[in-house]
């Protein structure tokens, strides 16, 4: 099979690279200690040399990369060739986690040249709930497959389990996810974290819960 590179793929390339470029022009000017890690309040609680941010940063972006390359050749490596039938859906999600990588590492970078640095989490949490979001609203197209969607061994052995599961998803996924980035921005510290890890384990949870007892009713 055939991979056709488009525009998109190229654009997405470039939006991957353009916080290393970023990391590369202040990196001379980070200071000896750097932040590593942040508490749910979005503080940091953990400092260390910038040779170890740099590490950290480059093994986030390299994460990134190799998640959405995944999703874009997914066709190649499918056993049984299913995932040709989803190539559409899997290109945009492989553009959709690069572009969420990318958000993320600049802000970490950003952070990394403060002094007194606290992570956005009200601009953190409406990106992924704008991701899961555009997420849901692919889900309706994706066909069964090892890779991608919600793969449960329900869902994995009957297609029709997997077709009423998806499509449940994508009804609480999009407008959940959009409650959830309205929510992110709106609310702050202890609530806003509570809020937005409780509401991404709920319409996560939703799907795998229905595709169980769905096919308990069709094995009936």
């Amino acid at each position: 099979m055939k991979v056709k590179i488009t525009w998109t793929d190229v654009l997405a390339f470039i939006v991957w690279l353009l916080p290393l470029i970023y990391l590369v022009d202040v990196y001379p000017t980070l200071g000896s200690s750097i932040p590593l890690h942040f508490d749910i309040d979005g503080r940091p609680d953990s400092f260390g040399p910038k040779t170890k941010f740099l590490g950290i940063v480059l093994l986030v972006s390299g994460i990134g990369l190799l998640a959405g390359l995944l999703a874009r050749f997914l066709p190649l490596i499918d056993p049984k060739k299913k995932a040709r039938y989803s190539e559409g859906v899997f290109i945009r999600i492989s553009h959709a986690v690069i572009f969420l990588i990318a958000a993320i590492t600049f802000l970490v970078i950003y952070g990394g040249t403060q002094q007194h640095f606290k992570m956005p989490m009200h601009i953190f949490y409406p990106i992924t709930g704008l991701f899961f979001a555009y997420l849901g609203n692919l889900l309706n197209n994706v066909k069964p497959n090892y890779f991608v969607g919600i793969r449960t061994p329900w869902t994995l052995e009957n297609e029709e389990v997997w077709r009423k599961t998806h499509r449940l998803a994508a009804k609480i996924w999009v407008p959940g996810g959009i409650i959830l980035a309205i929510l992110g921005w709106v609310l702050r510290g202890t609530a806003g974290h509570i809020t937005f890890v409780a509401g991404l384990l709920l319409i996560a949870l939703i799907p795998i819960v229905y595709s169980y007892l769905y096919y308990r009713k069709l094995s009936k």
